[in-house]
C-alpha cells in the first residue's frame, strides 16, 4: 500500500472535484480501488502503488478541467478514466482551450475529447475532410459548428449542408406537401444543428437571403459551389457515383466535411459505399484528412459506448453481419 497527497488551496475547486454527495471521488475509488479522503487542504489517496498513481493522474486531470470552468460530469470523469488507461491524461488541458462559437442558449461549444479536438484541427488545416465514426461522436454538430464560425468570420458566404435521402430501414410511406416538405425529415438533424447555433429567426433570414442552404444530396448535381462550408452528412448512404459527383462540387473558397458511419448503411448493398470508397481512395491526397472516431469520443450517455463495443466484440466473434 502507499499514499499519494495533492494539496488544493482552492475550496470551491475541492467541491466541484468531490461532487453532489461525493459522487465523483466515490467513481474516482471505485475505478481503481482506492481511497480518497480529505484533510484540510490535502487529498490523500492510498492503495496499490500502481493504482494509487493512476488515481492521482484522474484526479490532476479533473482539476486541470476545473480550472478551465468545466463542470464535472459523469462523461468527463468516465473519459478522464481512458485517457489514464491510454497514459494520455495531460492531453485533457489542451481540449477546453478550444473554444468555436457560442450556441443561442449562450453554451460555448468547444471539443470534448482528444478525437475531437484532432477533427477540428483537421478541418481548420484542410480543404476536404472525412470524418468517420460511430454515432455520438460528434461529428455532425462540430461541423456545423465551424460552418457557422467561418461564416460568422466572412470566411465564406453561404454554407451549405446535405445528405443522402436514404431510409433507416424503415418505409416513411406518403409524405404530405411539397418537394421541400417531403424531403424535410431527412435533413432534420441538420436543422436542429444550425437552430442550436442561430436561432429558428436568423436561420429563416439566412435562408430567405441564400446564404444558409440546406438540401437532399440530388440538389447538388450540376453545381459548382464557391466560397462556401459544405457539409455531407450521413455519407455512407451515398453511392461511389453520389460521393464522386458531390466532390467534384468543390469550388474555389471553399471547405467540405464529410461525415458517417460505416456500420449503419441503409443501401440495399452495403458494399457500394461511396463513403467507403471515398476513404479508401482519397487516403493519401494531400489536403484530405480522413479523420477516425472511436467509441472513446462519444459524448452521449456512458451507455451509448457500452453499446457500440458490445455490437463490435458481437461482429467481432463472426456472430452477426456488419455492413461495410
Amino acid at each position: 500500500m502507499t499514499e499519494k497527497t495533492l494539496r488544493i488551496e482552492d475550496a470551491a475547486k475541492l467541491i466541484e472535484l468531490f461532487g453532489s454527495y461525493d459522487e465523483n471521488v466515490n467513481a474516482i475509488q471505485k475505478e481503481y480501488s482506492v481511497s480518497v479522503v480529505n484533510r484540510g487542504e490535502d487529498i490523500k489517496i492510498t492503495g496499490a502503488e500502481e493504482n494509487a498513481q493512476n488515481a492521482l493522474e484522474a484526479v490532476k486531470a479533473l482539476l486541470a478541467l476545473i480550472a478551465k470552468g468545466e463542470r464535472i460530469n459523469e462523461q468527463n470523469l468516465h473519459y478522464v478514466f481512458s485517457l489514464v488507461r491510454e497514459g494520455l491524461s495531460d492531453e485533457i488541458v489542451k481540449l477546453s482551450d478550444d473554444a468555436i462559437c457560442v450556441t443561442l442558449k449562450g453554451s460555448v461549444v468547444k471539443p470534448k475529447t482528444i478525437g475531437q479536438k484532432k477533427y477540428i484541427d483537421a478541418i481548420r488545416k484542410n480543404t476536404v475532410v472525412i470524418g468517420v465514426g460511430p454515432a455520438g461522436t460528434g461529428k455532425t454538430y462540430l461541423a456545423v459548428a465551424m460552418a457557422v464560425k467561418a461564416f460568422r468570420a466572412h470566411e465564406v458566404s453561404r454554407i451549405i449542408l446535405t445528405r443522402p435521402a436514404v431510409e433507416a430501414g424503415e418505409k416513411l410511406g406518403f409524405l404530405p406537401g411539397d418537394l421541400q416538405n417531403k424531403v424535410d425529415p431527412y435533413l432534420r438533424p441538420l436543422y436542429d444543428a444550425l437552430f442550436d447555433m442561430l436561432g429558428p429567426d436568423a436561420f429563416a433570414r439566412q435562408t430567405e437571403r441564400g446564404c444558409i442552404e440546406v438540401a437532399p444530396l440530388a440538389y447538388m448535381r450540376g453545381r459548382t459551389l464557391d466560397d462556401s462550408f459544405i457539409i455531407l452528412d450521413e455519407a455512407q448512404n451515398t453511392t461511389p457515383e453520389q460521393m464522386k459527383m458531390f466532390l467534384t462540387r468543390l469550388g474555389f473558397g471553399s471547405k467540405i466535411v464529410i461525415t458517417g458511419d460505416v456500420t449503419q448503411i441503409d443501401l440495399p448493398d452495403p458494399k457500394r459505399s461511396g463513403l467507403i470508397e471515398a476513404v479508401r481512395v482519397l487516403k493519401n491526397v494531400e489536403d484530405i484528412c480522413i479523420n477516425r472516431f472511436t467509441e472513446k469520443d462519444v459524448v452521449r450517455h456512458r451507455l451509448v459506448q457500452d453499446i457500440i463495443r458490445a455490437y463490435e466484440k458481437y461482429y467481432e466473434r463472426g456472430a452477426g453481419h456488419k455492413n461495410g
